[in-house]
C-alpha cells in the first residue's frame, strides 16, 4: 500500500502530535512536574547566560525526559485497553515504563547540575572546579 506525500497530510500529522501532547498534559500529573522543571531550566539558562554547548546538553536532557514521559503515557493507555482489569504483568510493565521516566529524570538532573553549578559558582564569586 503506497501513501502519497501531501502537505495537508503532514499538517494533519502535526495536529495529531500536538493533540497527543495536550492529552499527556491533561492526563498525567507528572507531565506538569516536567513542565515546571522545563520552564525552570529555560529561565535559569537565560538568566545565567549558558553557552551554546551547554544549551545542547540541557535541550537533550529536557527532550529525553519529555520523550520518556510521552512513551510511558502511550504505553499506559495501551495497557489499560489491553487489560482493563488488574493483571500483575501489566502492573510490572507499567512500573518498568515509569522507571524509564525516572531514569531519564535522574539523568536530566545530573546534566542540570553539571551545567548549572559552574555558572552558579561564578555568580557567587567562586572559581568553578569542574
Amino acid at each position: 500500500m503506497s501513501h502519497t506525500f501531501t502537505f495537508t497530510g503532514r499538517l494533519r500529522s502535526f495536529k495529531y502530535a500536538f493533540t497527543g501532547i495536550a492529552t499527556m498534559l491533561k492526563s498525567q500529573h507528572n507531565a506538569w512536574v516536567h513542565a515546571v522543571a522545563t520552564v525552570g531550566v529555560l529561565i535559569s539558562g537565560l538568566l545565567l547566560g549558558v553557552s551554546r554547548e551547554d544549551w545542547c546538553w540541557l535541550v537533550l536532557a529536557v527532550m529525553a525526559v519529555w520523550s520518556a514521559e510521552a512513551l510511558n503515557t502511550a504505553f499506559e493507555f495501551l495497557a489499560d485497553v489491553a487489560s482493563p482489569e488488574f493483571h500483575p504483568l501489566v502492573k510490572k510493565s507499567k512500573d518498568v515504563a515509569a522507571g524509564a521516566v525516572l531514569i531519564t529524570a535522574i539523568g536530566a538532573v545530573i546534566i542540570g547540575l553539571l551545567v548549572f553549578v559552574p555558572y552558579l559558582l561564578i555568580v557567587m564569586g567562586c572559581r568553578p572546579v569542574l
